[in-house]
């Protein structure tokens, strides 16, 4: 991707950049960019148990700047299913990276906190602007 001249252009490759890491995006406005994905779900006839990556971006112009949040929600309902957890998570400040496998008699799947934020980022300083990741904030 070479330099995108201006915000537009800048929105644009990160709505690629999240949909390839498998979110559903959305549009807030010309300068704001959401997504999440449901990346682990399972159910059973007492319950059940998902978890949600979410992310969202705020490009500000004037300052070139990316402001970047994120957060990983779980939720059950009822009794949730008996899960086998693999997670392995490193932090460092408000950077948390690292994947976690669940393995369930309803479902289960991966989740890997770091790839959308990567992703993002590498995008936002190979087109010239600030990458701000905004920790402890809820994604809009």
């Amino acid at each position: 991707m070479g330099n995108p001249a201006n915000e537009r252009d800048l929105a644009a490759e990160l709505q690629r950049q999240a949909a390839a890491a498998g979110l559903t995006v959305r549009a807030e406005s010309a300068h704001d960019l959401g997504g999440e994905s449901e990346t682990i779900a399972a159910k059973w006839w007492l319950g059940g148990r998902k978890v949600t990556y979410r992310m969202s971006c705020r490009l500000d112009e004037p300052d070139r700047t990316v402001h970047f949040r994120e957060a990983v929600v779980e939720t059950s309902w009822g009794i949730p299913p008996p899960t086998m957890t693999v997670e392995t998570t490193t932090a460092s400040g408000w950077k948390r990276a690292g994947e976690r496998h669940d393995v369930s008699v309803g479902g289960g799947g991966a989740l890997d906190c770091a790839k959308v934020r990567d992703a993002i980022e590498a995008a936002s300083t190979a087109a010239g602007w600030t990458f701000r990741l905004e920790g402890g904030r809820w994604p809009t």
